[in-house]
């Protein structure tokens, strides 16, 4: 097939750096459907085997008549920002070099406020002050996800940062400037080259999120 149309299969994340929001929001659905058609072929009631509908959008038990809808899990991702610098941070599985908003999934039972306040406390021993809501983006990654985009404050004077080490390889500080010069860095993917710092692909919520810190720091904040 690759010969046939003259390129190469990529992996998604890569393919994220390359594609336009249409075609990406295009082929993230398309890849959360298989994925969760794969994983719920037979009924949790009946163990018989289920059946999709035309558009693929439910599957049916024609045994129990459970109808089963794709569910994604909310995850809050939140930038911290003590004023001046955003806190900026990095698991193990990302690419080398990479650095993102801290993020986690939301437990049953939790509003989103509480979840921010949890995330950021048990991954990097922060107390949030404020937080502002940004945006929510559907992200395939590792499974189909709501991401909540947030932006939260901490007070300038409690800022040390205690890296949960079974959570993150790595997390600090960054000041304004050098934020601004990795959002302008190119494709470390098709420039093979990662060097010291950089960030999510601009059809990431959390690229839009820094983006949007970078540009105009939130302002009109609520208590969190």
């Amino acid at each position: 097939m690759e010969t046939e149309l003259k390129g190469s299969f990529t992996e998604l994340r890569k393919a994220l750096f390359q594609l336009n929001t249409k075609d990406a929001s295009l082929l993230t659905m398309a890849q959360a459907l298989l994925r969760w058609h794969d994983a719920h072929q037979f009924c949790s009631r009946s163990g018989q085997p289920t059946k999709k509908n035309m558009a693929g959008s439910k599957r049916v038990c024609p045994s129990s008549k459970i109808i089963y809808y794709p569910q994604m899990a909310p995850v809050v991702i939140t930038l911290v920002s003590d004023g001046t610098r955003c806190l900026l941070a990095r698991q193990s599985s990302f690419p080398k070099g990479m650095y993102s908003a801290l993020a986690g999934f939301c437990d049953i039972g939790e509003s989103l406020e509480e979840a921010v306040r949890r995330e950021v406390a048990e991954e990097v021993g922060l107390e949030v002050e404020r937080l502002q809501y940004s945006a929510s983006q559907h992200w395939p990654f590792p499974n189909s996800s709501l991401m909540i985009a947030c932006h939260a404050t901490v007070q300038p004077g409690q800022t040390e940062i205690q890296v949960n080490l079974k959570e993150l390889e790595a997390a600090g500080w960054f000041s304004h400037d050098e934020v601004a010069t990795a959002l302008r860095k190119n494709n470390p993917y098709t420039q093979q080259q990662y060097g010291t710092f950089w960030l999510p692909p601009k059809l990431a919520i959390a690229h839009q999120l820094i983006k949007e810190w970078v540009e105009k720091p939130p302002c009109s904040t609520l208590p969190a």
